[in-house]
């Protein structure tokens, strides 16, 4: 018997290695043969720790498993499998991965991570191939073709990025990816290092070689140890099989590839700090201009890209600029990836065309709150993201229609609450995580951020709640407009949006 359990930070938190070893003494107790896959998850957290055992062509799906389900398990398995309590069917049929179309994560639990034979048996490095025999300036226009955006937050055209770095003159150029993933509620990151990571690798050589970079950084946030151990084994094993080093894949180019463990600062997801951090200083934002594509890390051209992004290149290049344009709407190409998260009853990664709406994904694929209490209000797009009402959910869910709503989809979290939430609180949240979490460069986010925790505290007082609150906004206003980087710039959002759908919350 064939089986596969999942191996990511999530499955193991929710029980997975006690499972897997409870399998292998029940099997060997009942002198069964079974190979047991430790593969990367499908994101579908409500069910984890998932099972999934080979029967023909397919995978039959049993979850959530506890260490105690094993031997009813192999019970089942040995007469009726769908007589068992925790039997979800086929893999492939159940309606949460149904109801998707997965580019980016594809081949999210389909296999051990780091087997390279694996990877290359579902298509894995087939962009590269494809990037090998083009030039840079073919490569770049792929891309650009493609209408791919950045899915770390400014969704700015990846090809133009990549464009200005391959006309820069210079020496030396850099890939640097970003996996400083600190959103609240985001994990998208973190699941394609741990369950695909030779996707990110794939596409950090294409750039590599789209814009003559032959050395590449992954900054990878340090709460995550897994995805590090994941990443290391995998870029040894590429370097072994000739896709790193000196001559990838015999093209007489070079590309190095390593990776970098940020100390958890939320403000090196912000590029420059991040740049910063890499050379070895304290993560602080840089003023713009020079753009890092001009002058970046090392004071040299550098790309500097999310994991999702990087990611979707080698779909762009394996599959064509066509195909991928083909999904999405408007000029928001390809798919979204949201992470259902917060009080949601099914919580988990859903990647779709860009274009379904908020309501369908928390109702459809969410489910409804955990609580199963009505929904109140729905943050997207990180812990700076804006509060939506109900009147806001049916809005597209593409960057242009956000923006126009005046909010924004980040990098895809969304983080539902139920209508026991306190607004009032979750303003003072945000100008609290904004003073904690500020890199300290400049007043308006510095000292804007402490002072708003002091006009929140006040308006929770009841101490002249209209005058505090018309400071508030004023605050706000001065937050957005003389800040030097997002960081303090969208601080205001979640309170603004608070203060303007939950004014209840503040009277």
């Amino acid at each position: 018997m064939r089986a596969y359990l999942p191996r990511d930070t999530t499955a193991i938190a929710l029980g997975a290695d006690q499972v897997a070893m409870a399998l292998i003494a029940e099997a060997n107790n009942r002198a069964l043969d079974v190979e047991l896959i430790r593969n990367g998850s499908r994101g579908m957290f409500a069910v984890e720790p998932l099972l999934e055992v080979a029967s023909g062509d397919q995978r039959i799906a049993f979850g959530p498993l506890t260490a105690a389900d094993v031997p009813s398990l192999l019970d089942a398995l040995a007469g009726k499998a769908s007589d068992h309590a925790l039997y979800l069917g086929p893999v492939d049929e159940l309606s949460w991965l149904a109801s998707q179309q997965r580019l980016t994560f594809a081949r999210a639990g389909e296999g051990d991570p780091v087997c390279l034979d694996t990877y290359r048996s579902l298509g894995g490095f087939a962009g590269l191939e494809k990037a090998i025999a083009m030039d840079s300036e073919q490569i770049v226009e792929q891309v650009i073709e493609s209408g791919l955006r950045g899915r770390g937050g400014a969704a700015f055209p990846a090809g133009i990025k990549w464009r200005t770095v391959l006309e820069a003159p210079a020496d030396k150029k850099y890939i640097v990816c970003n996996a400083d993933e600190g959103d609240s509620g985001t994990f998208a990151d973190r699941l394609l290092m741990e369950s695909d990571p030779y996707q990110l690798i794939e596409g950090m050589i294409i750039a590599g070689l789209a814009v003559d970079a032959d050395q590449g950084y992954i900054y990878l946030r340090s709460e995550y140890p897994l995805a590090l151990e994941i990443l290391n084994t995998a870029i040894e094993n590429a370097g072994s099989a000739g896709y790193l080093g000196d001559d990838v894949c015999g093209s007489g180019k070079t590309f190095q590839l390593e990776v970098r463990v940020g100390a958890g600062a939320y403000i090196c997801g912000e590029e420059t700090s991040l740049l910063d951090s890499l050379e070895g200083k304290r993560g602080m934002v840089r003023a713009k201009p020079p753009l890092p594509a001009i002058e970046g890390l090392f004071g040299q051209p550098t790309v500097v890209n999310n994991v999702l992004t990087l990611a979707a290149a080698s779909t762009v290049l394996a599959k064509g600029a066509d195909y991928y344009r083909d999904f999405g709407s408007g000029r928001s190409r390809g798919t979204l990836t949201l992470q259902l998260a917060g009080n949601i009853s099914q919580g988990g990664l859903v990647e779709i065309p860009i274009g379904a709406t908020l309501r369908e994904m928390i109702e459809t694929d969410g489910g409804g709150t955990a609580s199963g209490r009505p929904i109140r209000t729905i943050q997207v797009g990180g812990p700076l993201g804006a509060y939506l009402p109900e009147s806001q959910w049916d809005t597209p869910l593409d960057y242009e229609a956000f923006a126009a709503a005046g909010a924004m989809l980040g990098h895809g979290g969304v983080v539902v609450f139920d209508d026991t939430v306190d607004m009032l609180a979750q303003a003072r949240f945000a100008m609290e995580f904004c003073a904690e979490e500020s890199c300290g460069k400049c007043t308006p986010c510095r000292i804007g951020s402490v002072r708003g925790v002091e006009v929140i505290d006040r308006i929770i007082a009841r101490e002249s709640p209209q005058q505090n609150t018309s400071l508030l906004h004023d605050l706000c206003d001065t937050m957005e407009q003389g800040s030097l980087c997002a960081r303090g710039g969208l601080t205001p959002n979640p309170v603004r949006s608070a203060l303007k759908y939950f004014p209840e919350d503040f009277a």
